[in-house]
């Protein structure tokens, strides 16, 4: 546990500490944060109160004496309910407003981790009790330079599987052979094992109609064939297969043939102006060192897509926190699923992925953006038109 780091983001904050809690090992993050070992089960709930200043403090149950071991500070036991209430309220006593990991009006699900009794619990014994998301962030969402680095490697190597998947579709189509998106699927996934990548699920290979389903995925039976004239929708995400490395996220379009639809060009190039809209967002944002909010990003791609008529058929967010998972824990691009709030912080790293989703076909153009101290840039290749297979 970095104990000097977390004080400092707590009195960062204006907080008076932060309150961590679990029953069952329903709160990864804390086990994280905390470097607490998830090996033992907690059938007792378990308390670890670290203020602002001074020295951190502990309650756990008489039955699981030693839950909280590795951590320092004094551990205080108890066994009733009524000696849990006590035990608490001399945890906290002395102090106003702490974090927990909480979301108001579950406005951030990936943070909120504490139910609503325990919260209600805490208050009763005189403490105002906020949200936890902004120090989430700052332990969850922060790359080293190590990090950044496998997040470059890896982008270098999807690059060239995601090439090689279109040339394969370029080819088969061309010939007249047969091939399906699951073909391209199981592809995409076997260049990613040569190229030492791993992946949690996926790619998308989306087809026509199948491209306007944001979270499609073909399966072995039923997978739309791929044919000339069709529309393709490729997603793919990976990481180096090793400890620490985080994720690397992209989705392209193309187009079976030399000539695509007006409709397929036009929705392409909206899609695309979007995607450059938020990014100019976030580049002059951190350029001139103003602080920055998720949903002010989303806005910035929603309001283009809205001016174009086309914003009913835009129906996700503009873009998530990446990571060592591919749905990371910092801040989303987000004003339509959720009202993020949450600061874009330095050496951070999230998708834009602006998308509108026709009937007959879908089009998202997908893009990551690493944030440092001063500059904000994309990290690997933009499409700039829609690529003619």
């Amino acid at each position: 546990m970095e104990l000097a780091k977390i004080q400092q983001e707590i009195a960062a904050e204006m907080l008076d500490g932060w309150l961590f809690f679990d029953h069952h090992q329903r709160d990864p993050l804390a086990y994280r944060v905390l470097g607490l070992a998830t090996t033992r089960m907690a059938t007792r709930r378990w308390y670890y109160f670290i203020p602002a200043h001074g020295e951190p403090a502990g309650l756990e149950h008489r039955i699981e004496r030693g839950m909280l071991a590795s951590l320092p500070g004094e551990k205080v036991a108890y066994s009733s309910w009524t000696e849990q209430i006590a035990g608490l309220r001399k945890l906290l006593s002395g102090h106003k407003r702490i974090a927990m990991q909480y979301s108001p009006l579950c406005a951030i699900p990936y943070v909120a981790m504490v139910d609503a009794g325990t919260v209600e619990l805490v208050r009763s014994v005189g403490v105002e009790v906020v949200s936890s998301a902004e120090l989430i962030q700052a332990f969850e969402a922060r790359w080293t330079p190590e990090a950044l680095e496998s997040h470059l490697e890896a982008g270098r190597r999807v690059d060239r599987v995601r090439a090689a998947a279109f040339e394969l579709i370029h080819e088969r189509t061309r010939n007249g052979a047969p091939l399906s998106e699951f073909e391209v699927q199981h592809f995409v996934l076997k260049s990613f094992s040569e190229a030492g990548l791993i992946t949690d699920h996926g790619p998308i290979v989306a087809a026509n109609a199948n491209a306007s389903n944001p979270h499609y995925e073909p399966a072995e039976s039923g997978s739309s064939p791929i044919r000339p004239g069709d529309f393709v929708l490729l997603d793919m995400w990976a990481k180096l297969n090793r400890p620490g490395a985080v994720y690397y996220d992209i989705t392209w379009t193309g187009f079976c043939g030399d000539h695509p639809s007006d409709a397929m060009q036009n929705v392409f190039s909206i899609v695309a102006g979007a995607r450059d809209a938020a990014i100019r967002r976030v580049q002059e944002a951190v350029s001139a060192g103003r602080p920055l909010c998720g949903y002010e990003v989303d806005d910035a791609a929603r309001g283009f897509i809205d001016s174009r008529g086309y914003g009913s058929y835009f129906t996700h967010r503009t873009g998530h926190s990446i990571g060592q998972d591919v749905h990371g824990n910092g801040a989303n691009m987000d004003n339509l699923e959720t009202h993020d709030e949450r600061r874009v912080a330095p050496w951070t790293c999230f998708s834009i992925e602006p998308g509108v989703y026709l009937p007959e076909f879908g089009v998202r153009s997908e893009v990551n953006m690493f944030v440092g101290e001063r500059e904000a840039r994309v990290t690997g290749n933009i499409q700039k038109v829609l690529l003619r297979l």
